[in-house]
């Protein structure tokens, strides 16, 4: 069952009032208290009234939510728990709770950074109050890798809506290679997530171009405007390439070879799903991977440094020798 952010302030209020057993608790004195709270929380007066307070204390009595409230009316008029060491905080977590924390698990792997689970707001919010209640002192044992400092994050739920809701979008964009911003009409299609960066697939005069969102500085929706939509499978469009960069250029056979130190490591991490290894040496492993030859695939394979080298085919081992030769050549210079 979805809560929403108001609903859940009126019951942790609600819950941090009959907690307090040293006074009494009209239902005027508990509007009073959630009209307070929620001031504090918008910064606007919002109006609260009898039925909605009546409802939210029906509400935490049941177990929809799973609280089952121990709550009371004494003297015809005072709210109090029955319970005086109960709280909502304190509820351990159900095998129902666990269940769907699983399934949003498996969401949360492809969209990390923003707001796909309002669904799931009211169990992750108590599941949130019940492990920071009782775990307030334990460090994380999980650290999650995160760039506080990346820009754009900000343009993902944009985004998101204007492909859910099939808008055509302007968007202000400066390339690192621009000296300065231009404006263009698009039509967003796909948002793809790549070594910590976002980047938006979208149409532009009818063909493919790929926008960093940290090079976006704004978004205007465009109201009445055809949207064209190129139903686009995420896993299909991206099959021959790593990274974000598709061209019209067609998949080829890339050999390398990667020294038996770091083999291991390309092993258990592929560079590509359609990775092979199809000989073992006395200093290596051969592999095979079919992809297009673009940006990315060669900044990973220069990241291997000395440990790879390319067999084939032999314009991306020339390429991949220039680079290198250029790279020497910068630390030759420094050492003169």
């Amino acid at each position: 069952m979805a809560v929403n952010k108001n609903a859940l302030i009126r019951y942790k209020t609600i819950d941090k009032c009959l907690q307090n057993q040293f006074r009494q608790w009209t239902l005027n004195d508990l509007i009073e208290a959630v009209s307070d709270a929620l001031y504090e929380y918008e910064g606007k007066d919002i109006n609260v009234s009898k039925r909605t307070v009546q409802l939210d204390l029906q509400m935490m009595r049941s177990d929809k939510l799973g609280y089952n409230a121990p709550i009371v009316v004494y003297d015809r008029k005072y709210y109090k728990y029955e319970d005086a060491d109960y709280s909502i905080v304190k509820i351990a977590v159900t095998d129902k709770d666990v269940k769907v924390m699983n399934e949003a698990i498996q969401l949360l792997k492809q969209f990390k950074d923003f707001s796909l689970f309002q669904e799931m707001d009211g169990v992750l919010q108590r599941l949130e109050d019940s492990v920071n209640s009782t775990q307030k002192d334990r460090r994380a044992i999980i650290h999650l890798d995160k760039n506080e400092q990346l820009k754009g994050l900000e343009y993902i739920d944009v985004l998101y809506n204007a492909i859910q809701s099939k808008k055509v979008i302007e968007v202000t964009y400066k390339s690192f290679k621009a000296r300065k911003a231009s404006v263009m009409k698009v039509h967003p299609q796909l948002l793809k997530e790549f070594n910590n960066r976002w980047f938006l697939l979208c149409a532009r005069n009818g063909k493919y171009i790929t926008l960093a969102l940290d090079r976006i500085t704004e978004i205007v929706k465009l109201e009445n405007e055809f949207y064209d939509d190129f139903q686009i499978d995420g896993d299909e469009y991206y099959k021959e390439v790593i990274g974000v960069t598709v061209s019209n250029s067609r998949a080829e056979r890339i050999q390398f070879k990667i020294d038996l130190k770091n083999a291991p490591y390309v092993i258990t991490k592929p560079f590509h799903s359609s990775q092979r290894m199809i000989e073992k040496t006395n200093d290596g492993m051969i592999f095979n991977i079919f992809v297009q030859i673009n940006f990315e695939l060669e900044r990973l394979i220069l990241g291997f440094g000395d440990s790879i080298e390319v067999l084939k085919p032999l314009k991306l081992r020339n390429r991949m020798l220039k680079k290198l030769k250029t790279s020497v050549k910068n630390y030759e210079e420094i050492d003169k």
